[in-house]
């Protein structure tokens, strides 16, 4: 999936960026409570696509954030979306949580 403007990672890089303790970054899942209730990334933070309009002050503008969903198509629109609005640092996760099984990586529980 594409969008305009959309800076992406793929799940190889974003579990580096997981690993790499010097990088302080958030990862927010986009899906819906009943979807995430199945699994995450590690460190994700839960804050389903349709609570975002009304959370954006959460946001820093400067710091680094990775949004994720099923197939990168729910979070590409929120970055999308963020992009046009002045964040510069946010990311998608180019094939959501489905590209990260597929690459064999870890799944946990969000609270």
């Amino acid at each position: 999936m594409f969008f305009a403007n959309v800076k992406e990672i793929d799940a190889r890089d974003l579990s580096e960026w997981i690993s790499d303790e010097g990088r302080t970054f958030r990862i927010i899942d986009v899906r819906e409570p009943m979807e995430i209730a199945q699994g995450s990334i590690p460190g994700a933070e839960a804050m389903p696509m349709s609570s975002l309009g009304s959370r954006l002050s959460e946001f820093d503008q400067q710091e680094e954030v990775v949004f994720i969903c099923r197939s990168g198509a729910r979070s590409g629109q929120v970055v999308a979306y963020l992009a046009q609005n002045g964040f510069e640092n946010v990311y998608n996760l180019r094939g959501g949580v489905i590209g990260w099984a597929q690459n064999g990586l870890e799944f946990a529980k969000v609270s």
